[in-house]
């Protein structure tokens, strides 16, 4: 057993540190990947000797392309829609042979940031798949090396990876329709925190209701806690201008359902309100959530798709893209005169 005094083995990052280089440049010259600029190169080689830095056993397999590992970077994991989608991922990848790792990332921080890259890629996984429901996904995703199969998972496109997505955007569309088409003037949006300035859920909102003619309200801002959908439910409760609400996802809506009660307002025969995602007790909760069903298991099982193609070499599909189920249950309704 080593002693307390004993020094730990030098990680990827501590090489990246020492040669002044970033820790994607630093697995580009172990794996031979891709091209390093000669003095970049020699830099890492010089940290290397100096550190005696030895790549794991896992990276040696990456080197000879023959790494069983999969790794799955995310922002949350106890949150349904992350839960879901990573469970998706990891019973496909297991079903194919592969371990799953999973490395959380909570804040945008540099250091945070580069050390979950680190963390990442001294594991040499075979591909990645970035769950990029947030801010903290999408910083990683910028600094992870192209040389590496990635899949990135969310509700709006991108470029420049290969991406599963539920198309959250036109599922919010419609879902502001209905509640117009029941006849409210406006609906008014309360808004979780989003990966980047504007999510595809209030992208769809706001599309809605400016193709209906109608100036979109200002936001309510919610943490992903359900007690600030609470707070938001009792404010909202005492303005008798507000008739529909939509809720950025079914916990949030559950906690304005409750802040509502709270002030003595009733859903729905005073205020809509509906949610998004179809959480497992959407549909047991009182009253049952009108929302959209998101299948976050079969995202995450998509993305595994994708990422078992670019891990063969077939880089021809690179999208993979399910518009969310429109369900209607009781929190939405008529409004109600006088209000």
């Amino acid at each position: 057993m080593a002693g307390k005094n004993t020094p730990r083995p030098a990680v990827i990052a501590d090489v990246a540190k020492l040669a002044g280089v970033s820790v994607p440049t630093v697995s580009r010259v172990l794996t031979g990947a891709a091209r390093v600029r000669p003095e970049k190169e020699r830099l890492v080689l010089d940290a290397i000797a100096k550190l005696n830095y030895r790549p794991s056993a896992t990276a040696r397999a990456l080197a000879s392309r023959q790494s069983h590992t999969i790794a799955i970077v995310a922002g949350n994991t106890s949150q349904y829609g992350y839960a879901e989608t990573i469970r998706g991922v990891e019973e496909e990848a297991r079903a194919d042979g592969y371990t799953v790792t999973i490395t959380v990332v909570e804040t945008t921080e540099p250091d945070e940031v580069e050390r979950a890259v680190a963390l990442v890629l001294d594991q040499s996984p075979a591909g990645l798949v970035v769950l990029k429901f947030d801010p903290p996904g999408v910083a990683v995703l910028e600094r992870l090396p192209r040389d590496i199969p990635i899949v990135a998972v969310s509700g709006v496109r991108s470029r420049d990876v290969a991406q599963a997505v539920l198309d959250e955007s036109r599922a919010a569309e419609a879902l502001t329709e209905h509640l117009l088409a029941l006849g409210h003037r406006t609906v008014h949006h309360v808004r979780v925190p989003p990966s980047r300035r504007e999510d595809g859920r209030t992208t769809g909102w706001r599309r809605a209701l400016k193709k209906a003619g109608v100036e979109p309200p200002a936001l309510f801002e919610a943490t992903w806690s359900p007690e600030s959908g609470r707070t938001i439910g009792q404010e909202i409760g005492r303005d008798r201008e507000i008739t529909a609400v939509f809720c950025g996802n079914d916990e949030i809506a559950m906690g304005v359902i409750k802040g509502l009660s709270d002030v003595g307002v009733r859903v729905p025969d005073d205020v809509s309100v509906v949610g998004f995602d179809d959480h497992p007790l959407a549909a047991m909760w009182s009253p049952a959530l009108t929302t959209v069903r998101q299948d976050f298991g079969g995202l995450g099982a998509r993305a595994f798709e994708l990422l078992r193609g670019a891990m063969s070499g077939d880089a021809v599909r690179r999208s993979s893209s399910e518009l969310p189920e429109l369900v209607v249950r009781e929190s939405a309704g008529p409004p109600a005169a006088g209000r």
